[in-house]
């Protein structure tokens, strides 16, 4: 782990900044003013910073240290969405989708992500390293695979923007290209950078809750198992402890699945996440300001489709700028409509991928917790039928007890200090016994008789 963390994440070169400040002021020792990472992420004493592991859209990796606030205003965060992400506090699950980034809570994979970089909370946790050395992967096949079709990394970026700005130019009448013929288009299973990181969240929550279920499992038959065939208190307890963790991962994977679903069935929210398309609008819209500002300026504010004026008038070229405005935005609005929903069903169908994930997960810990249920009917039918032997052998016992009692009676009777003739017959007490006991063995029959009639016991 230490060598994958070293490979990973390289010691900080001189070049490196801390957010706080745009610019890099190395001290007359030559070093950097910040603190060397903490690895735990947690906050430090009197400083408020916070370690964080930054992957941008090139799959590079870079360790920094930056205070709350900082990261609220690069972010445009509040603070509240912030504290989901603290690792003193244990939050559920949660996806939010904001102006310009997509909070993500999912088991260990804690991130921030924007348009075009993750901010991911350093830890020493396996996981958290899977999810930066994945998206990198990812990143570089997908460059790989752009730069094959014609796009490649960072000028892939940059191509894919000037394309969005000449085509707004050429729909919005400032000027004309042939751009798509240039640049190509982007693969068909092309995916934003926000959608990429996301994915790989997704997976890497999915992967983590579904092998602690198959871990479950593994331990959880057995033990059942042995169960049925013994019943005793260490069974019991292990089996006790296993509900209780099967309880609580239930309770997490639940948790996930509801995230996803609410995720899926909100437009809105889904439509927020796509933050490419956003920056993208953005950008567009200050390079259209621009060209109506430069528009403006050289044409001295003369109307294009009214006769040239000898005189211009200022109110004349604040119509023609207004008009064009109005025209630029409700362009822009229906434009963005349209990618809007495409955008919808894009995300939704990658929704809908993890959510079968997480729902087979959910389904397998669900069958378990059916196992669990029928076992412990099982045992109580176990109990049930010892208890009911037990009852029907103390009422066998009882009956016993009862027909010997009626020699006690004999016994009792013919004992008192009184004579009678049948004392003097030698064979008498022979008699006595015999009819004693003739008598005691069909009243013991009779009861038997009457516990079958009433279905008391089997017999």
């Amino acid at each position: 782990m230490a060598e994958i963390k070293e490979r990973l994440l390289p010691p900080r070169p001189a070049s490196a900044f801390n957010l706080r400040d745009s610019s890099f002021r190395p001290s007359a020792s030559g070093r950097p003013f910040f603190n060397p990472p903490d690895f735990l992420g947690l906050k430090k004493r009197g400083q408020g910073l916070r370690s964080w592991i930054r992957v941008d859209s090139s799959g590079t990796s870079q360790i920094m240290e930056v205070d709350k606030f900082t990261m609220m205003r690069r972010c445009d965060l509040p603070a509240r969405d912030l504290r989901l992400l603290d690792p003193l506090f244990v939050y559920p699950s949660t996806i939010l989708g904001r102006e310009k980034a997509i909070v993500v809570n999912l088991e260990q994979i804690r991130c921030i992500i924007t348009a075009d970089e993750v901010f991911l909370l350093n830890s020493l946790d396996g996981y958290v390293l899977q999810y930066v050395i994945e998206l990198q992967r990812r990143l570089n096949s997908a460059a790989a695979a752009v730069a094959g079709e014609g796009w490649g990394g960072e000028a892939g970026n940059d191509l894919m923007m000037l394309r969005r700005r000449g085509s707004s130019n050429n729909r919005g009448g400032f000027g004309g290209g042939d751009d798509d013929r240039m640049f190509g288009s982007p693969p068909p299973d092309y995916l934003p950078f926000e959608f990429r990181a996301f994915e790989v969240a997704l997976e890497a929550a999915c992967t983590y809750l579904d092998g602690q279920a198959a871990e479950l499992e593994i331990e959880a038959y057995p033990l059942l198992d042995e169960l049925t065939s013994k019943i005793s208190t260490l069974n019991l307890e292990r089996v006790r402890r296993l509900k209780s963790r099967l309880v609580a991962l239930t309770r997490r994977v639940q948790k996930v699945r509801d995230e996803i679903e609410q995720l899926m069935d909100d437009d809105g929210d889904m439509a927020e996440m796509y933050l490419t398309e956003k920056k993208g609008r953005m950008e567009s819209s200050l390079y259209g300001d621009q060209s109506l500002l430069g528009i403006s300026s050289a044409g001295g504010g003369i109307s294009v489709s009214a006769p040239v004026s000898p005189v211009c008038s200022p109110p004349d070229g604040r119509k023609l700028e207004k008009s064009l405005s109005i025209a630029r935005s409700k362009h822009e609005s229906m434009k963005s409509s349209e990618s809007t929903s495409e955008n919808i069903d894009e995300l939704e169908m990658l929704l809908e991928a993890y959510f079968v994930v997480i729902d087979s997960t959910l389904n397998k810990l669900t069958s378990l917790k059916e196992y669990i249920d029928d076992t412990e009917d099982f045992i109580n039918i176990q109990l049930d039928n010892v208890r009911n032997q037990l009852i029907q052998f103390e009422l066998l016992l009882t009956t016993a007890t009862f027909v010997v009692a009626i020699f006690g009676v004999v016994a009792g009777v013919f004992g008192m200090n009184f004579t009678i003739p049948l004392f003097d017959e030698p064979s008498a007490f022979k008699w006595v016994l015999v009819i004693t006991g003739v008598s005691g063995f069909i009243i013991f029959c009779s009861f038997l008789w009457f516990f079958k009639y009433r279905r008391l016991m089997p017999l």
